[in-house]
């Protein structure tokens, strides 16, 4: 578990600076997406991951890296925004912004610690792709949830769903850099 928290933080600190350095050049400009917006914007990420995984092909210069760590801050956006709500103007300067990525980071980490105790690291014997398709299915999940007020009845809600998909963008980034070292 030492190794994975080691790896797991140097990811978090890679993804965190460059949400800081977006905030610093476009604002928090992101407070304004609805709850849909960020969602499609996470199904956006993901379809393109699967498309670059089925087809092999990347037409776009943007890595498949880069599109995991973009999932893990569109999911802290998100989460932020459960919180609290969307505006018609952006409302949070870069300060604050980063004190409440700092705090959902923290949450979904410690969510990644108790589910790593449970399934005893079994993330690490997956495929990315499976990744990349579980990330779809929190995604769809989410959409569904949307359509019904938010509500579930029995299964999980849009937070659990978004911090399931920020752990699974984390592993993904840890496999791939894995695999780039060999």
């Amino acid at each position: 578990m030492e190794k994975t928290i080691k790896q797991y933080d140097k990811i978090i600190t890679s993804t965190r600076d460059t949400f800081e350095k977006k905030a610093l050049d476009y604002g928090t400009t992101w407070r304004i997406l609805r709850p849909q917006s960020i969602i499609d914007q996470l199904f956006i990420k993901a379809k393109r991951i699967r498309s670059i995984q089925i087809t092999g092909e990347n037409k776009v210069n943007e890595s498949v890296d880069g599109e995991f760590a973009a999932i893990y801050n569109y999911s802290i956006m998100a989460l932020i925004q459960l919180d609290l709500k969307y505006t018609d103007e952006p409302d949070l300067d870069v300060k604050k912004a980063l004190e409440l990525y700092d705090k959902k980071s923290d949450e979904i980490k410690n969510l990644m610690i108790a589910k790593n105790h449970d399934y005893g690291e079994a993330w690490r014997d997956m495929q990315i792709s499976s990744m990349a398709d579980f990330i779809l299915v929190k995604i769809f999940r989410i959409k569904q949830i949307l359509l019904n007020d938010g509500k579930t009845k029995i299964s999980e809600g849009i937070d659990s769903n978004l911090m399931d998909i920020a752990n699974y963008a984390v592993f993904a980034l840890i496999l791939l850099n894995q695999k780039n070292k060999l």
